[in-house]
């Protein structure tokens, strides 16, 4: 499995932000991971990239620890976070090429055209990133994620300020990807998930409520936003539905 975590809990003090979740996913499976505004996903997230270390409970990715070595982990996974910090006073080309070099790809430049290629940012290459919209600092953010040709992707509302032909193109490169890597994203929009994603795993107050396939998620007419609906404030851990 590309991505396994077991009974893996997050404490704050005496808030439990991720309450004993598990779950798998193979290489090759496009994941959504939804819940409410402070469910627990991007605390989540953060601990299958080595980012904070779990309070509790055991993950692997590809089968390294998150914990005894993190720092691999870190090698493996493309990170896109919600806030998506970027260097404002960098040029776009400029910014890709310092990652490459911090994530030590071994051939900058081809990398770097490649990442730009994928994420149709060739008109804005020269520009510094201060100067782009939203959207074009969004393409950025997972330019950088993508540099390193990692096996698995955790994008962090991977289209947030994108306008609606950004967001088809994204969602076209994300689906690309997913064909050879494990990706698990996180989003509030239904039809994301729905156009994106093969498997939805949604947790709520730090639990998992849910696990299962899109195609049985929205099956007999049901829509997913239903679904989400019902589940967002289950308290019962449920596996499959």
């Amino acid at each position: 499995m590309s991505i396994k975590v077991d009974q893996l809990t997050k404490i704050y003090g005496k808030q439990v932000a991720v309450d004993a979740i598990s779950f798998d996913i193979p290489t090759g499976q496009i994941v959504g991971f939804l819940g409410p505004n402070g469910a627990g996903k991007s605390t989540t997230m953060k601990m299958i990239t080595g980012y904070i270390p779990p309070s509790s409970g055991t993950g692997t990715v590809c089968g390294i620890d998150l914990v005894e070595d993190s720092i691999e982990v870190r090698k493996l996974v493309g990170y896109l976070p919600e806030n998506n910090p970027l260097y404002l006073e960098m040029y776009v080309k400029e910014y890709l090429e310092f990652i490459a070099g911090l994530s030590g790809v071994s051939k900058i430049k081809p990398a770097v055209e490649k990442a730009i290629e994928m994420t149709k940012l060739t008109p804005e290459r020269h520009k510094k990133v201060g100067q782009l919209s939203k959207g074009y600092r969004q393409r950025v953010g997972l330019a950088q994620a993508l540099i390193h040709e990692p096996k698995v992707l955790i994008l962090d509302e991977p289209t947030s300020g994108l306008d609606p032909i950004q967001v088809v193109e994204i969602r076209q490169v994300i689906k690309d990807l997913g064909k050879d890597k494990t990706v698990l994203l996180s989003t509030h929009i239904m039809q994301e998930v729905e156009a994106m994603c093969d498997r939805v795993i949604m947790i709520s107050k730090g639990k998992l409520v849910a696990d299962d396939l899109v195609t049985t998620l929205t099956k007999d007419g049901k829509s997913l936003e239903d679904t989400f609906r019902s589940l967002a404030n289950s308290e019962n851990h449920v596996e499959h539905i």
